[in-house]
């Protein structure tokens, strides 16, 4: 594979180079386009296309937030939007000529936008946000790079045939997405999506045995519902799979599974109130009750092996019934899956299963997040501090007060000898500057949501993390 490529009609194209370490490694497309760039425009140039991408994503997901929504709808975005960059490399490298056809990392962008329900109006803003930034960005490299005598000349150029570029990649993303909004509007997956979507925003609306045959799903029982994500964008048929898993392992007799993103889908389950039969006194019979009636509630245990197995995680809401319940539990699990977010964005260790009971506290609390993060460093004062020794000080004083002061218990949890917790909980004493009793449930609260959500609360939101 060549290093440098071919010559492009643009010298200056060819001294592109990233900013920083770049390596083709951390492309978004299959190697073999990576491969196919590099021998077109060299591999200094398809680098920085790479880093730029990078940049244009993060903009885009700022500015048109519903774009992303998932770790894997984000991933999918970032295979379309450097997929388009290469392309706008290539047009300005070899002509317009030379851009490759509408490639399927953006097809399979615009399907999910379709699927989600994203109005067009969102997606073309998207493009737009994109092309400003990318455009700035080919705009400022090439002024760092052609002469003064030719830089007015080779800017106008630039700007004429990125614009023209961008014109003709909207309509092709036009057609695109109405196409896939016909097939799609009058699918089966799509009636049933609305109607979901439906129940949860206006449950009083709703005709419930009608909805309940229209899903194939009795909504006059008792329901689970859990969110089941993944990092990278497996296919749908793969999280189905798991959620229906999940759910039979929670003792549910049918389910209902709604795809909402790329590697992120909505599901419930109707579990007995009471451990009966199935039966509601309705004289509704679920479907499988009468293979599945006796399958055992599986452990919690069970539930976090299968998501471990598979790379996935899972927030589950409480169980309710009817349509109250059916959306009660999915706003929980909902939740839950926030919580689970929020501390992956503070480096904490993933919980494959959340339950919304064990982080309910936690999540009501950070409702409001810049308020939480006001609370809690007000609390702290100098104890939030960043850094791992008040890290350790923070930790050692949350367990201690949560374990009603046992030195042995805090020793135990947190596998270090009894003195290191005496020494730190006075030192942690020293920095808040007041005794422990004083306004005890505010400082173990502020503990805890440090412990849980790290930066998100200890540093304000406008603060680089």
């Amino acid at each position: 594979m060549s290093e440098t490529g071919g010559r492009p009609r643009r010298a200056w194209i060819a001294r592109l180079s990233p900013r920083g370490e770049v390596g083709l490694d951390r492309a978004a497309s299959p190697r073999a386009i990576v491969e196919d760039a590099v021998a077109r425009v060299g591999a200094d140039p398809v680098r920085w296309a790479i880093e730029l991408n990078s940049v244009v994503l993060r903009r885009i997901v700022d500015e048109v937030p519903v774009l992303g929504g998932s770790p894997a709808a984000v991933e999918m975005l970032r295979r379309g939007n450097e997929a388009t960059t290469l392309r706008a490399l290539f047009t300005l490298a070899e002509g317009p000529a030379a851009a490759p056809p509408t490639g399927e990392a953006i097809l399979a962008g615009i399907r999910e936008f379709v699927h989600r329900a994203i109005p067009l109006e969102r997606v073309l803003h998207g493009v737009r946000v994109g092309h400003a930034a990318t455009t700035e960005a080919f705009l400022r490299a090439c002024a760092g790079l052609v002469g003064p005598e030719e830089a007015v000349a080779e800017v106008t150029a630039i700007s004429r045939e990125l614009f023209s570029y961008v014109d003709e990649l909207s309509d092709t993303m036009i057609r695109a997405y109405l196409v896939e909004h016909e097939v799609w509007s009058t699918s089966a997956a799509a009636a049933r999506a609305d109607l979901v979507r439906s129940l949860l925003s206006d449950a009083a609306a709703a005709d419930v045995d009608e909805a309940s045959r229209v899903l194939g799903y009795n909504l006059r029982r008792t329901h689970e519902a859990v969110v089941v994500w993944s990092d990278s964008p497996k296919g749908g048929a793969t999280l189905q799979a798991a959620a229906i898993e999940l759910l039979r392992a929670r003792g549910a007799t049918t389910t209902l599974v709604v795809p909402v993103a790329s590697g992120r889908l909505w599901a419930w389950g109707t579990v007995p109130p009471d451990g009966t039969d199935g039966m509601d006194g309705t004289g509704w019979t679920d479907r499988t009750d009468q293979t599945d009636r006796t399958h055992p509630t599986g452990s919690w245990e069970t539930v976090t092996e299968a998501l471990s197995r598979q790379r996935m995680q899972a927030a589950f809401g409480a169980p309710g019934s009817g349509v109250a319940g059916f959306r009660r539990s999915h706003r929980e699990a909902q939740r839950g899956e926030r919580v689970e977010r929020l501390r992956r964005e503070a480096g904490r260790a993933p919980r494959y299963a959340t339950a919304y009971a064990d982080v309910a506290a936690i999540a009501l609390l950070a409702t409001d997040l810049d308020a939480a993060g006001d609370f809690v460093r007000r609390e702290l004062g100098g104890l939030a501090a960043r850094g791992a020794p008040m890290e350790a000080l923070r930790t050692t004083l949350y367990h201690y007060l949560d374990a009603e002061r046992s030195l042995v218990d805090v020793a135990r949890r947190l596998h270090v000898a009894r003195g290191t917790v005496t020494y730190r909980v006075k030192r942690a004493q020293e920095v808040l500057g007041h005794d422990l009793d004083d306004r005890r449930f505010a400082l173990h609260t502020a503990l805890a949501l440090a412990e849980e959500l790290g930066d998100a609360v200890l540093l304000p939101r406008d603060v680089e993390r």
